[in-house]
């Protein structure tokens, strides 16, 4: 049984979790009136009064959703790929077929040998990267998720380096290519969600100033 079928069929179970929108928690919005009295003096004054609005439940953006399903899915695509490297618990035959795999990455890159780095312990090294990011992705949230993120797209880019040394056919780096476009999309989307809120933020700081200027005027 090939990588790929393996990586598919262990995956698409989990996939089928986010065809459903996911619902936030429901936020408070509380509405701030502008009250001008004109009392005893001729002069005005301004108060801010806040009362409490309707609680309207929000659904996740699609931004939100892609972002979620896509460190699910590339968490546990790595933490398997990663498990095959260091174990044949799961997969003999894919655990032998890795072995044979940087054995042949090895003795391409001879510089590997003359600094201590063997067949076995390049393997390893992949393998525990792609673990240990994998569980990352899948449960540590906020920013280690980028930089796990990046550090994968790294071994992805190391891994197609070493299938076009050796001159593999497409098909036996395919999982890798499409995985490390998967990767890239995560990262751009995930870098835009960041940038966005600043945007609003300094928008909203701006519009709010624009008011407290009208009400200083009247």
């Amino acid at each position: 049984m090939g990588i790929w079928t393996l990586c598919t069929n262990f995956l698409s179970p989990f996939l089928s979790l986010f065809q459903k929108p996911i619902p936030l928690a429901s936020s408070q919005e509380r509405i701030v009136s502008v009250s001008v009295n004109t009392l005893n003096s001729g002069r005005g004054e301004t108060s801010l009064v806040a009362r409490p609005g309707h609680t309207t439940p929000k659904m996740a953006s699609p931004r939100t959703i892609t972002i979620v399903a896509l460190s699910f899915a590339l968490g546990l695509f790595f933490v398997f790929m990663g498990t095959i490297k260091l174990t044949p618990r799961l997969s003999k035959d894919a655990y032998s077929e890795m072995k044979r795999a940087y054995k042949s990455y090895a003795k391409a890159l001879p510089g590997l040998k003359k600094m201590g780095i063997s067949s076995v312990l390049l393997r390893k090294i992949i393998g525990s990267l792609e673990v240990g990011c994998g569980v990352v992705l899948t449960l540590v949230p906020g920013r280690p998720k980028d930089v796990a993120n990046f550090l994968l797209l790294l071994v992805m880019l190391a891994v197609l380096f070493f299938h076009q040394l050796v001159g593999d056919p497409l098909k036996r780096y395919a999982h890798a290519l499409v995985f490390g476009i998967l990767l890239t999309c995560r990262l751009l989307i995930a870098r835009q969600s960041e940038d966005r809120p600043e945007r609003e933020e300094s928008r909203e700081e701006h519009i709010n100033a624009q008011e407290n200027n009208k009400v200083k005027q009247s």
